[in-house]
């Protein structure tokens, strides 16, 4: 029975670790699913008027009604969506009322659209503030001269288009017809991964048991030979 101690201790604990880390990946799901519904419920408030100084943290996906006029001039952030394949997003310089010049994500464009001409012009635009997170070392650098962007990347795209760092996703625009398609904030983008790592921990958990099992009763054969 001595040489059962190790694997008993071995399998037991073992399995007891893995099932605490899929309780606690269960707990973050719970977390997680708090955090998107508040940030849907948030994303669908009655709009406001733009801050006067808007921060990341305390304004993200802000509702807001921006009116101005489109300066015409725009960046082509080229992209994927789900049933559409390739797309380019339409970030475009707005001058607001107040005398700011913000970004705006009109929305996107098919691929072979790029060179039509999208016209200057007044309106009113309805959406949410956004920071998007999309830079990161893999990203390669914006052609500039073939107008093409790889990310959203807000401060390098303000000072392309001389504008604040402010920049909201259209989700309605006065626009009739509207030349861009608008692409609404949603939380699809926002990554909530926990119940596949805690089927994962529980599955680990169960395999750890079975080759503890199976120890076990190779040395009870050994033994009984």
């Amino acid at each position: 029975m001595k040489r059962l101690v190790f694997p008993l201790i071995l399998g037991l604990g073992g399995a007891a670790i893995l099932v605490s880390l899929g309780v606690w990946q269960v707990q973050r799901l719970a977390w997680k699913e708090g955090v998107l519904a508040e940030i849907e419920a948030r994303i669908g408030d009655a709009p406001v008027a733009l801050p006067a100084a808007p921060s990341p943290e305390g304004d993200r996906y802000l509702p807001v009604s921006v009116s101005g006029a489109f300066t015409g001039d725009e960046l082509h952030v080229l992209a994927s969506a789900k049933r559409l394949g390739p797309i380019y997003r339409v970030i475009a310089a707005f001058d607001a009322e107040d005398g700011r010049r913000i970004l705006v994500d009109r929305g996107y464009i098919s691929t072979g659209a790029k060179e039509t001409a999208r016209p200057a012009g007044t309106a009113t635009v309805v959406g949410n503030l956004h920071w998007p997170d999309e830079v990161d070392a893999f990203t390669p650098d914006p052609d500039v001269s073939a107008n093409i962007w790889y990310a959203r990347d807000v401060p390098q795209m303000a000072v392309a288009l001389t504008a604040e760092p402010i920049f909201v996703v259209v989700r309605e625009t006065t626009e009739n017809p509207p030349s861009v398609t608008p692409l609404p904030v949603d939380t699809s983008g926002i990554p909530n991964d926990h119940l596949e790592y805690a089927v994962t921990w529980f599955g680990l958990a169960v395999v750890w048991l079975a080759m503890t099992g199976y120890l076990i009763w190779r040395r009870l054969n050994e033994d009984a030979t």
